[in-house]
This record gives C-alpha cells, sequence and structure tokens, in this order.
C-alpha cells in the first residue's frame, strides 16, 4: 500500500484546512472564537502542522505542539475519513515528537465519538476528563 502523502502545512492551505476543520460532523466547531488566527499562526509557524493529500486534495490536518507533546488538532473531512489520513497524519505527529524527545504525547476529545474510538484503537490510554468533560488521553511514545 503506497502511503499518503504528508507535506508541512502553508498559508495557502488554510481555505482547505477551514473546510475541513467545518466539515466533520463530529467535534463541530460551533464557537469560532475558540480557536483564534494567532493559535493558527502559531502551529504554521512554529509547532507541527501537517496536511495530508490524496489525488484530488487537502484531506486531513494535524497541528501537534512540540513544546508540550499536546496534539492540538487532527481532523479529516468526513467524505475521505476511513481511508488512512488521520492514521499516517497520527504516525508523522507522533514521530516528530519523539524526533524533538518527548516521551509521551496527550490529547482531549469528547466521549462516546469516533475520534475516542480511533485513539484508543491507537494505544492511546485515557487518564481522566478534562474540566470542559472530554476524555484525555496520553501515549507513550
Amino acid at each position: 500500500m503506497t502511503l499518503l502523502p504528508l507535506r508541512p502545512a502553508t498559508r495557502a492551505d488554510l481555505p482547505r484546512i477551514h473546510e475541513i476543520r467545518h466539515g466533520t460532523a463530529e467535534n463541530r466547531l460551533t464557537n469560532p472564537a475558540l480557536v483564534t488566527n494567532e493559535e493558527v499562526a502559531w502551529y504554521l509557524d512554529h509547532g507541527i502542522f501537517l496536511v495530508s493529500e490524496d489525488e484530488y486534495a487537502v484531506q486531513g490536518f494535524t497541528c501537534v505542539n512540540h513544546q508540550t507533546g499536546y496534539v492540538w488538532a487532527l481532523f479529516v473531512i468526513d467524505e475521505a475519513q476511513g481511508r488512512g489520513h488521520g492514521s499516517r497524519l497520527l504516525e508523522a505527529g507522533m514521530a516528530r515528537l519523539r524526533e524533538a524527545g518527548h516521551r509521551q504525547a496527550y490529547l482531549s476529545t469528547e466521549r462516546g465519538t469516533r475520534a475516542e474510538a480511533f485513539y484508543l484503537a491507537k494505544g492511546w490510554h485515557p487518564m481522566g476528563a478534562n474540566m470542559g468533560g472530554e476524555v484525555v488521553f496520553r501515549l507513550w511514545l
């Protein structure tokens, strides 16, 4: 099986990234103020911000904080889910964290979602809930 192409995100990708972020049935961004332009710019300029594409377009992206080991975002547009984009993005993000010297990564997601099942299947361990009620996961790298 050929690996899906990954590359660093660029500012030219931002319109498609916004389409992906708003094109998922789960974890819909109902309050756009929760994701600031400054945060997105920081990940573009300093973090691990990767996109996965196929022959048609960018289909998913991940943002990982290389300083803290926090996975800020991992999204694949609904129409492309189940094709390996999420797995490929997650593996690449974790590889870059290992290269940066991290021994663990963490993230949070809503309970009872496909995302929760995805992370459990990938070996992430639930550690409890955050103040927003989301389950917090940790992965030993």
